[in-house]
């Protein structure tokens, strides 16, 4: 086996396990996130690993944050140790399709790009969520758009959009290091642009009236940025 395989294992356990100590995931929400980190590092490699690493990093540092702002809202979500299922609703799609590439290695560049458009999808959704309501000033309903109350599904502000647009940059940044510099670049931007926007018209209809969870709408959100990445690359 090779040593960088090896310490990337032994970097994914300590992940794992720090995680869980530091109560950033519970059990299953770290055995979950070793286990997505695993199959993501074998279909896209040390850039993909990065990615994951940098979403995780800058998710839990924004969620941090916003937590010692002590900010005030009449919705906000429970920011306790993340589960099983929110670790699945964020990597679990970059997980799959990551699969797909070990199981077809000729389709593994656009897989491996699609990894890319989900992980900035989710990216640009937490860090608009989290520091969206800290550093947001004026605050609408992105269906209505009407103002509405921070904090609440499908409420978004032009602040926040920019943070997760800075996000979404940040992967871009990542797999254009890894990779190398291309149209791909303005691809994951692109990507996560539109997963978030996305997400966030799913919080302001269909999340708003019970029809589907959080998870299920990240899920959503993260499958819409991989398929904009898959259809830029395709046409």
């Amino acid at each position: 086996m090779p040593a960088v395989d090896v310490i990337i294992y032994i970097i994914l356990l300590f992940g794992a396990v720090f995680s869980y100590m530091a109560k950033k995931l519970t059990l299953p929400g770290a055995i979950t996130g070793a286990m997505v980190g695993l199959l993501i590092y074998e279909g896209a490699g040390l850039t993909g690993v990065a990615m994951l690493a940098l979403f995780f990093i800058a998710g839990s540092w924004a969620t941090s944050w916003k937590g010692q702002q002590n900010v005030n809202v009449k919705a906000i979500e429970n920011h306790g140790p993340r589960t099983a299922g929110q670790v699945l609703a964020n990597g679990g799609v970059a997980a799959i399709l990551c699969a797909l590439a070990l199981s077809i290695p000729g389709k593994a560049p656009v897989l491996q790009l699609m990894v890319a458009g989900s992980l900035a999808a989710a990216s640009a959704d937490t860090l608009s969520s989290e520091l969206g309501m800290i550093y947001g000033r004026r605050f609408y309903n992105i269906v209505t758009l009407k103002k509405d109350t921070r904090g609440l599904d499908g409420v978004v502000s032009l602040e926040g959009t920019l943070i997760g647009l800075f996000g979404a940059v940040l992967i871009a940044v990542v797999y254009t290091i890894g990779v190398g510099w291309n149209f791909s670049f303005w691809a994951i931007i692109t990507a996560g642009f539109i997963g978030n926007t996305a997400d966030s018209v799913l919080g302001a209809t269909a999340e708003r009236r019970g029809l589907i969870g959080n998870n299920a709408v990240n899920f959503l959100n993260t499958a819409i940025g991989a398929g904009v990445c898959w259809l830029m690359a395709a046409f």
